[in-house]
């Protein structure tokens, strides 16, 4: 049997039974090698998967690291390729080696970002439908990106280990948009693949909450401070600091854009004007 060409990596954290329900369909006989990386869970999540899924390796983490749990799991992988899974999230048979193939044939790229499809009826997330829309262009891989859902991300693993993989000071929500700028900072591309399908099937509601968006919003003002242009940046800080005149979870994006700013003007490093431009249409809504 050939050695494997990609491991996956399932970053964790006190979500037990929807991570087995993921791991029922991503550990197999034959199949990729899979590393979950546990964020100091109290639910039991690490005994639960060693006790039903004894052919899984999992790390540990003695406190919740965030989305820095995937680079433990990528630096322990074995193999060329990493995909990554989010503990709601799992693949289609035969797309790792799709990605794979892909990513031997065009050593130029560094993430394959594959198709999404919901559980509950099948249908492509909306992320999907940009990456279809090719609006960055098409390179003889495929369509450009830069931006992507984690868990649809089939990584170089070199590649993402080079640029520093994903932020510490972004912690976690809307990571990958600094991991693809500096990427593609780097000379990578990325690109979508239709072949390669990524299955979710999220428990909570489609909207998020006030707590996520606050997370979220956070972070995109700090990926505006740490690589695009300082009047881009300070436009995105200005807007929320009107939001949070009479927001709540504005307020509170916005007090954690303070708490870290210090540490990301000390990270700043301004993409070249050219991907600048490119990251702009990536993040224009559809339609």
């Amino acid at each position: 049997m050939s050695e494997p060409r990609v491991s996956v990596v399932v970053a964790t954290m006190d979500r037990r039974e929807s991570l087995l329900r993921s791991l029922d369909r991503l550990d197999s006989p034959g199949g990729p090698p899979v590393i979950v990386v546990d964020n100091a869970s109290s639910d039991g999540t690490a005994d639960a998967v060693r006790a039903t899924h004894p052919r899984v390796e999992v790390l540990s983490l003695p406190a919740n690291a965030g989305a820095v749990a995937r680079d433990h799991g990528v630096r322990r992988a074995g193999t060329r390729y990493v995909a990554f899974a989010d503990d709601d999230s799992w693949w289609e048979p035969d797309a790792l080696e799709t990605a794979a193939d892909l990513l031997d044939t065009h050593p130029d790229v560094a993430v394959v970002v594959g198709r999404v499809r919901m559980a509950r009826d099948g249908s492509e997330d909306a992320v999907t439908g940009k990456h279809r829309a090719a609006a960055l262009g098409r390179s003889a891989a495929g369509p450009d990106v830069l931006s992507f859902p984690a868990f649809a991300a089939v990584v170089r693993r070199d590649a993402h280990l080079a640029v520093g993989g994903f932020s510490p000071l972004l912690f976690f929500g809307g990571e990958e948009h600094l991991l693809a700028l500096d990427l593609a900072a780097a000379g990578w591309q990325l690109v979508f693949s239709g072949d390669v399908v990524a299955w979710h099937d999220p428990a909570g509601p489609d909207a998020p909450s006030p707590a996520r968006w606050a997370l979220q919003t956070r972070n995109d003002v700090l990926v505006d401070w740490l690589r695009r242009p300082l009047p881009v940046a300070l436009a995105a800080t200005g807007r929320l600091t009107r939001q949070a005149t009479a927001d709540a979870a504005a307020r509170r994006a916005l007090a954690g854009v303070l708490r870290r700013l210090p540490a990301a003007l000390r990270q700043r490093r301004p993409v070249p004007a050219r991907l600048e431009q490119r990251f702009a249409t990536a993040l224009r809504p559809l339609g």
